[in-house]
């Protein structure tokens, strides 16, 4: 794993070129043994050469200066061993790399640079991969379904012999993701060309930039530096981490990136929390890419509340792991909302004797609880379809009756768990009571309210376990007005439901 470049342990460069590389340990030393031979062998040069003290001073100076910018990312003239071209016609960006730190983070690369598949290139009798030099470029494809993908080329003159092109298999192959259809990096121009919808034509970028950034993104954190991404737009950002993202999983890097999403988004703090809750399956998928428990968790209890509305955006976009994770959230959702309904069902209240009301006994208070009733059941329950059909049904005047809407429960249990007047206020009482003439007045006004509060405290603490927010995002506000979010938010997402982890 890397560290980030960011840690206040490690401040980021002012400059990209003025800042040394942290390589691994497991090359740091190689890398520096190979920079003193150099040096050394340029200095005895010069002092062979018999040049002047001074000039020879500054000589030395400015040639060490060179050769220190020269073995810097992108490009390490120096150390480097693989080079990697990519390029979208009218722009080329080149890199110069450590096939061990290439190998380090990317299984793509470990595979491709292998000695086993040196071995296989070279019929067996090569010298192994230490001794190669390996160049990548970027394959566009032939047509809309090929993915972008870097091969391996003939090597450069200043690499040695040529060597021929191949694009070497994986030595630990993978199923391909459920969405990888084709045309990924096509796919991102796409919605990025629609997330510049409404620059001005002279501010809107080429697609095939958004390709070369993504890439650029992509062995910038394989080199300790930060990404270029998005730190003021959070939607920006999400186009430009879901590229980043599904370039990892295709190079089989998603270790080493997944954690530099997730911190560059949480970033955004109660911007990130707002904007998952308007694209929960959108950032459920992100999540799961980036192994990112927070991201995830906010997601898939905003998924749960809302199911099965997610499920045309999930399906055949996930693993079947993922899938069966909100069904069983799901699940234990609807089994905690059976309990308290049973609960709420049997509220009931009692006379002074002790007796359960009844309408011989306590008939203004049998009368508040069947208006509780009656209301909770007209908010829990799609209304009644009627059976009967118009007299000219099947005539060119007929009318179908209009389907059921979806009912709003999450909202219905967050007002009772609100009480007070948030539902059945003093004017619904007194038009429930003027139902009646004989049974209204000023006293029986304020019996009803007083009794029917009891129940509205009763009811209060039965919701209570589908009361509570696991979310980041603040409601609180909102629930105390009987608003907020219309569907339910207590799913709880534990240590050993993280799909990537089993």
């Amino acid at each position: 794993m890397v560290s980030y470049p960011d840690d206040p342990s490690h401040p980021p460069p002012r400059a990209l070129n003025l800042r040394p590389v942290r390589a691994p340990s497991s090359i740091a030393s190689s890398v520096s043994t190979s920079a003193r031979r150099h040096h050394h062998r340029h200095a005895s040069g010069r002092s062979h050469s018999g040049g002047g003290g001074g000039g020879g001073g500054a000589s030395t100076a400015v040639t060490t200066a060179t050769a220190r910018l020269a073995n810097e990312f992108p490009c390490f003239h120096l150390t480097g061993d693989v080079e990697v071209v990519v390029s979208s016609g009218r722009k080329e960006m080149r890199y110069v790399l450590h096939r061990l730190i290439l190998a380090q983070c990317s299984g793509f690369f470990e595979a491709g640079m292998s000695e086993e598949w040196s071995r296989v290139r070279e019929g067996g009798s090569g010298s192994g991969a230490e001794a190669r030099r390996w160049r990548y470029e970027l394959d566009w494809g032939n047509g809309d379904e090929d993915v972008p993908m870097l091969v391996q080329k003939p090597s450069p003159s200043i690499f040695g012999a040529a060597e021929p092109t191949t694009r070497p298999p994986p030595l630990r192959p993978k199923p391909p993701p459920p969405s990888s259809s084709g045309g990924f990096f096509r796919n991102m121009a796409n919605i990025t060309s629609l997330n510049l919808g409404n620059r001005e034509p002279e501010e809107q970028d080429d697609p095939a930039d958004d390709v070369l950034r993504t890439y650029d993104n992509l062995f910038r954190v394989f080199y300790n530096y930060p990404p270029n991404l998005s730190t003021a737009n959070i939607a920006d950002a999400y186009v430009e981490c879901k590229s980043l993202l599904h370039a990892a999983d295709m190079y089989d890097a998603l270790s080493v990136i997944g954690p530099r999403v997730d911190h560059h988004l949480l970033r955004f703090q109660s911007r990130l929390w707002k904007q998952i809750a308007k694209y929960p399956p959108s950032y459920l998928k992100l999540a799961y890419l980036a192994r990112s428990r927070a991201i995830f968790s906010e997601a898939l209890i905003h998924v749960v509340g809302q199911w099965p509305a997610a499920l045309p955006q999930l399906r055949n976009q996930v693993p079947q792991r993922v899938l069966d994770l909100i069904e069983d959230k799901v699940f234990e959702l609807d089994d905690t909302k059976a309990r308290v309904e049973a609960k709420l069902w049997r509220i009931t209240l009692t006379t002074s004797r002790g007796e359960r009301v009844s309408p011989a006994n306590a008939w203004l208070d049998w009368l508040m609880i069947s208006l509780w009733r009656q209301w909770f059941a007209e908010n829990t329950t799609p209304p009644p379809v009627g059976i009967l059909k118009s007299p000219n049904a099947g005539g060119v005047n007929s009318r179908r009756a209009p389907a059921p809407g979806v009912l709003n429960t999450g909202l219905v249990f967050r007002k009772i768990g609100v009480g007070g007047p948030a539902y059945l206020n003093h004017d619904a009482v007194k038009r429930f009571l003027k139902l009646t003439p004989e049974a209204y007045s000023r006293d029986n006004l304020r019996r009803a309210e007083r009794r029917l509060e009891e129940i509205k405290n009763m009811a209060r603490d039965a919701v209570q376990p589908l009361m509570r927010n696991f979310l980041e995002l603040e409601i609180r506000g909102a629930v105390e007005q009987g608003g907020g979010l219309g569907y339910l938010t207590c799913t709880r997402v534990e240590e050993g439901d993280w799909p990537w982890e089993e």
